[in-house]
């Protein structure tokens, strides 16, 4: 016959923890991280615990496990996307965005708070790009490859745009070595998570889950962290305008970790107004060529390209294409030699 015992157990955690590790050396004594407040008075069937080891489990499962997923991390709720977007899902449908379409883009089963991704904008460095490669021999071939198969395109734009053929196929082997390296991440991930930073909690995990122990000040990565949120959140608006025009789901674009897509990777500013139908389906698709060629065509022209220019020029409306004399020298350096092949 089974006694309960008269003696009530005291309820200081540490004895807990104690009888637990005897019965059970998986938890590790994990328990005795987590405060758990039971009554001053419990009378437990302590020969049960001690000679029947179901009952323990049952003892674990419905008094310790519910405490360890409260207490398991301070930051828990915080690693729900929906949480840490919330304020900027708000700021989007007061600045007139549809509220249910809003609310369905951040249901999306795959947003994600990209702070690995975003973390990479602040320690680009542009000057340790190698540009040489696009200029090695094969990569070259490569190019000229394309301007064979894609040559109807290219021809066409060529003539309606002014604009040098060599140079808009150098700028798209630059940009994602002509369309098969086009990034693997959700560019509205991306840009909704560095728009997000102009909230301080969203900041600090950024920090603390990925750049604390980088060398960089901490002053530094705030001052840019809210510089580059104003900025984000424009693309994001622009990526959203966009992708509700030509009828696709924002969140399953991919791109780069700066929220640049398609073949000729543009932000989403840029495709919203310069990225133009190439191929005439009555679409805007950047991730198509003939699509990517004209709309890169476009872009120059409507930022001072014109036919017969000197190199000075075709330097000024390339850099608005990028702003990195490193990228401009390479296309333009690509195009000569591609013009001379």
């Amino acid at each position: 016959m089974i006694r309960l015992t008269k003696k009530p157990i005291p309820c200081h955690l540490w004895r807990i923890k104690n009888r637990i590790r005897k019965r059970c050396s998986c938890l590790d004594g994990q328990v005795a991280k987590k405060v758990i407040h039971f009554p001053k008075q419990r009378f437990l069937p302590m020969a049960f615990m001690k000679f029947n080891p179901s009952i323990l489990w049952l003892f674990i499962l419905l008094f310790l496990v519910p405490h360890f997923s409260l207490f398991s991390d301070e930051r828990e709720n915080t690693d729900d996307p929906r949480l840490l977007f919330n304020h900027l899902e708000k700021k989007l449908i007061a600045d007139g965005f549809d509220e249910k379409q809003i609310q369905l883009v951040f249901a999306h089963k795959d947003i994600a708070f990209a702070d690995s991704i975003v973390s990479r904008y602040f320690m680009h460095l542009e000057s340790k790009l190698n540009y040489g490669q696009f200029l090695k021999p094969e990569n070259l071939q490569k190019a000229r490859n394309y301007m064979e198969a894609h040559a109807k395109d290219l021809d066409t734009v060529e003539s309606a745009y002014g604009v040098d053929k060599t140079v808009i196929v150098a700028i798209l082997m630059v940009e994602t070595k002509l369309g098969t390296y086009l990034g693997k991440s959700s560019i509205f991930n991306t840009l909704a998570t560095m728009a997000s930073l102009d909230h301080s909690e969203n900041r600090e995990v950024l920090w603390q889950d990925n750049l604390k122990n980088l060398n960089l000040a901490r002053n530094d990565y705030e001052k840019k962290a809210l510089k580059k949120a104003g900025w984000a959140y424009s693309e994001l608006k622009a990526l959203l305008t966009f992708a509700m025009r030509e009828g696709v789901d924002p969140v399953d674009i991919i791109g780069s970790y700066a929220g640049a897509m398609g073949i000729s990777q543009f932000m989403p500013s840029n495709a919203l107004t310069l990225a133009v139908d190439g191929d005439g389906n009555g679409s805007v698709d950047l991730f198509t060529h003939g699509d990517a060629i004209a709309s890169v065509a476009n872009y120059l022209k409507q930022n001072g390209w014109k036919p017969g220019m000197n190199r000075d020029g075709k330097y000024k409306a390339v850099y608005h294409y990028n702003h990195s004399k490193y990228y401009v020298n390479t296309v333009l350096d690509m195009a000569k030699a591609l013009k001379g092949s």
